[in-house]
């Protein structure tokens, strides 16, 4: 599989720009996968690409643990024996990484059919993941040590603790507070404030051209759906009655909340599912849109080189400009969706905290 990592087309960019080259030719360009280089970036991955030097792939390998549906036994193994085995043109213990199926790993039984095995391997996105929580641990204890020692009242933060008390108290006063209400508030800060710093710090270390960033990992659906699922279960288990009195019984003319139309109390249903819905798909759809046009530009390079000198020379400058253009962007899209998605939540979380008022 031909993979090459953001550095890389960075690199080949500023390479082309400040070097006369000569023309690729149309073998060499159809050599290179566009559609592969996209999807294979945004995809999930049992290995982490670092670089590709004199066409020898340059890998982090990563523990895959599978559970053999021939034995029943799980088996713990590194990614790098199967692709090694795949070289050799044969299968690993019985699994095998099925291309057709985005590269998932498949198990072919004896009597020669293929199963999905249960996997629980450490992928790229996972190790992310990992990654991003170590960071957070480390900035949090980091701050809470320097609390512990001086006294708030007295001693004003400074530098790098001053920044984060800064976000922290913008993000829990003027979003969280405001949203929700002062009574409720604090019980639902901690996760909020997590949800925040967790989406940004995976946005900023996607932007990272090498390890241990550039995983796409708020690009990946899976993620976002339970982000959202988490703020499903905090607005629906904990609404109070007067949140589930307006869904099932509003204050609206009897026949659109009664049999036999009930047409308010269905679409207040269809709500609860639509609203963590959207915030699935437009934090998933963001990410991975920012992605793909940095992407996407790179492969005009090889594309206008393809062709001729002088219109890969033009195309590689322009498509250098925007890359860069397109990098600070998604450096700012990195906090707004992290601040949207917690400003979402905070909105969603207060609608299930409404208050009755007399007249």
């Amino acid at each position: 599989m031909y993979k090459l990592n953001n550095m890389r087309y960075l690199l080949l960019c500023l390479t082309f720009l400040l070097t006369t080259a000569t023309p690729v030719s149309a073998s060499e360009s159809e050599g290179i996968d566009v559609k592969e280089i996209v999807l294979g970036h945004l995809s999930d991955a049992y290995e982490w690409h670092i670089t590709t030097i004199g066409g020898k792939h340059i890998s982090i390998p990563l523990p895959v643990i599978v559970r053999s549906e021939a034995t029943g036994k799980w088996q713990v193994f590194c990614s790098s024996r199967m692709e090694e085995a795949a070289e050799e043109g044969h299968d690993y213990n019985g699994f095998y990484f099925n291309e057709e199926k985005n590269g998932k790993i498949y198990e072919r039984l004896a009597d020669g059919t293929s199963v999905r095995p249960w996997d629980l391997s450490i992928t790229k996105s996972v190790l992310q993941i990992w990654i991003v929580v170590i960071i957070m641990l480390v900035i949090f204890l980091g701050c809470a040590r320097w609390y512990k020692k001086h006294d708030p009242t007295k001693d004003v933060p400074k530098g790098f603790v001053g920044m984060v008390e800064m976000l922290v108290m913008s993000i829990n006063d003027d979003l969280i507070k405001d949203s929700i209400g002062e009574k409720h508030y604090r019980a639902y800060a901690p996760y909020l404030l997590t949800a925040f710093f967790f989406i940004l710090i995976t946005n900023m270390l996607g932007l990272l051209p090498i390890f241990p960033g550039g995983a796409n990992v708020t690009g990946n659906i899976n993620i976002t759906f339970f982000l959202a699922l988490c703020t499903m279960l905090a607005v629906n288990i904990f609404g109070n009655k007067e949140y589930w009195k307006e869904i099932f019984w509003p204050d609206v003319p009897m026949f659109l909340k009664a049999y036999p139309a009930a047409i308010m109390p269905i679409i207040e249903v269809f709500g609860i599912i639509t609203k963590p819905f959207a915030l699935m798909v437009r934090l998933f759809a963001n990410m991975m849109a920012g992605h793909a046009i940095i992407l996407s530009f790179t492969a005009i390079i090889f594309i206008g080189w393809s062709l001729n000198a002088f219109l890969g020379s033009g195309l590689t400058l322009l498509s250098f400009v925007m890359m860069l253009f397109m990098n600070c962007l998604e450096f700012l899209v990195a906090f707004i969706q992290a601040y949207v998605f917690t400003m979402l939540s905070a909105v969603f979380i207060g609608l299930a905290h409404p208050e009755h008022e007399g007249h």
